[in-house]
């Protein structure tokens, strides 16, 4: 199809609607597919650098490190009681 002006090749036979419509929702559904990528992306990146982290430093130190006691099966160890 040939158009004489830029107006017609938008109005684009009198299809305009449905033509630009179109167009419009394939290059909202790109942009949203390349943000979820973009965001699982960075997530897995995250992940990734979490895990090399516990690697290097050893598992993360128990929440009572600093008590003298710790619990072992039903009894505590390192307590006088």
């Amino acid at each position: 199809m040939i158009w004489d002006s830029w107006r017609d090749f938008f109005a684009m036979g009198g299809y305009a609607l449905y033509v630009w419509g179109s167009v419009l929702v394939v290059f909202a559904c790109m942009a949203g597919e390349s943000l979820l990528v973009w965001r699982r992306f960075t997530a897995v990146r995250k992940q990734l650098r979490q895990a090399g982290a516990r690697r290097r430093h050893g598992p993360a130190a128990p929440a009572s490190a600093g008590s003298k006691s710790a619990t072992v099966g039903s009894g505590t160890v390192g307590s006088k009681t």
